[in-house]
């Protein structure tokens, strides 16, 4: 996400409507279920007019549109583009037959996802694997830990090991950043995190599948297993391969739409997305679908909720960038030293946190600028300030549901599948009390 507003002369005020977009988003499904459910668009258009009417006043209505052209056609459309991919194309891939609703299948499916996540993006994994792991756990009184696991393992911390995995590491990567250097550098941390939450959550879902009632001999699965739609399988190689091309091909053509410009390769990508989608639904069984209770609601919800935080976020990303120049030049203090070197262990902790509340992408690209942004210094002598960067903007991306794309999706897909999801504040606290031990491990061994 790139920003062409100067943020040095912004003051905070501009980042109040996000900052009650994301207070609705919190809160709004706590206390008015119903009205939110019915609503949610329209609160979010109005958060995102209560900072376009303003802004447009006072920089007036040509710079306001800039702004808004520059947030919807640079950064939404490519991030709904691979959004609408990934779900149509897993979303006609089922599994039929009854998987086993057992502590070891659910510890299996997350390990899986875990493993598939920095192959095929967080969102690709997430997407394949969700609607197995609900149909597993149907029956089950006690599930809603098993989809959070599933938020914090596959949508977040398996990302970390491939610029394919998760949406910072791919800026990196466009950045400079060598296609296996998070390999290399994240392998050991990733692997402490995942085997901490994976240990965690086997021993409580253990626990908790002892207390469930036994299930009738049908429930119980495990066999006649079979998977359909697997030319699908195909269409998610594309995906992975069009994402790939657009980080090498760099033919220097541009296109100005609206007074911004995207290289050819962007437009490329985004419309090969859609492609790869439109090819999933014209080739997959009407059956595949309908077995996976397939429909667009979820993808409609992301879809309107992040149009109102693109364009609500882009002062406070500004502010950021404007580092110690901005609004913000305390916190930006914070990461250093004063003698121009970064506090590594600062660098992770505020890098981390400000993903979950700000989306982990540019999160990382503020902080990759502000470190330098020199990928070939940032790989030798300030590896471990990049590490730090890499290693908060992915795995605290899993700390509220807006941190990462795929976390709502879920969220949604599980919803949509009758399970009562924990509001914000709780799903956060549930996060909190799981990522945190090892993620502070990873600052005490590695920074």
């Amino acid at each position: 996400m790139s920003n062409p507003l100067d943020g040095s002369a912004l003051p905070l005020g501009w980042g109040l409507p996000f900052g009650g977009l994301l207070l609705s988003i919190a809160i709004g499904p706590l206390v008015a279920p119903r009205f939110w459910h019915a609503h949610y668009g329209k609160v979010a258009f109005c958060w995102a007019l209560a900072l376009l009417a303003p802004f447009a006043a006072v920089y007036g209505s040509p710079q306001m549109l800039h702004l808004v052209a520059d947030a919807i056609l640079r950064d939404y459309v490519p991030f709904l583009a691979i959004l609408f991919s990934l779900f149509t194309i897993a979303g006609g891939i089922c599994v039929r037959g009854a998987l086993a609703r057992t502590p070891l299948t659910n510890t299996g499916l997350l390990a899986l996802g875990t493993a598939l996540a920095s192959l095929m993006g967080t969102t690709g994994a997430s997407m394949l694997l969700i609607r197995p792991l609900l149909s597993a756990n149907a029956s089950r009184r006690y599930r809603v830990h098993a989809i959070v696991f599933f938020i914090l393992l596959v949508g977040n911390v398996g990302g970390a090991l491939s610029p394919l995995g998760d949406p910072p590491l791919f800026i990196g990567f466009l950045k400079g950043v060598d296609f296996f250097w998070t390999t290399r550098t994240l392998a050991l941390p990733t692997l402490l995190v995942a085997g901490v939450l994976l240990a965690v959550f086997f021993v409580l879902d253990s626990v908790l599948y002892g207390r469930e009632p036994a299930p009738p001999p049908a429930l119980r699965g495990g066999h006649g297993i079979s998977v359909e739609g697997l030319q699908n399988f195909a269409l998610l190689g594309g995906v992975v391969a069009v994402a790939l091309m657009s980080g090498l091909w760099t033919p220097g053509v541009e296109f100005e739409v609206a007074g911004v410009k995207r290289p050819l390769q962007a437009v490329v990508r985004d419309v090969a997305f859609v492609l790869l989608g439109i090819a999933s639904i014209a080739i997959t069984p009407g059956g595949v679908r309908a077995h996976n209770q397939f429909h667009w609601g979820p993808i409609i919800e992301v879809a309107k909720i992040f149009a109102a935080i693109f364009i609500a976020i882009f002062p406070v990303l500004a502010i950021l960038e404007a580092g110690r120049g901005g609004a913000l030049s305390g916190l930006i203090e914070i990461v250093g030293d004063g003698a121009g070197n970064p506090r590594n262990a600062v660098v992770y902790w505020m890098t981390g946190f400000l993903s979950a509340l700000l989306d982990n992408a540019p999160t990382y690209l503020v902080f990759f600028n502000l470190a330098g942004g020199d990928a070939e210094h940032l790989m030798g002598p300030g590896a471990q300030t990049l590490a730090a960067i890499s290693m908060g903007s992915v795995y605290f991306g899993a700390l509220t549901y807006i941190g990462n794309a795929p976390n709502f999706m879920i969220k949604a897909i599980a919803e949509d599948r009758g399970v009562a999801m924990p509001s914000f504040f709780t799903y956060s606290g549930y996060a909190l009390a799981a990522v945190l031990p090892p993620l502070a491990l990873v600052s005490l061994i590695w920074l």
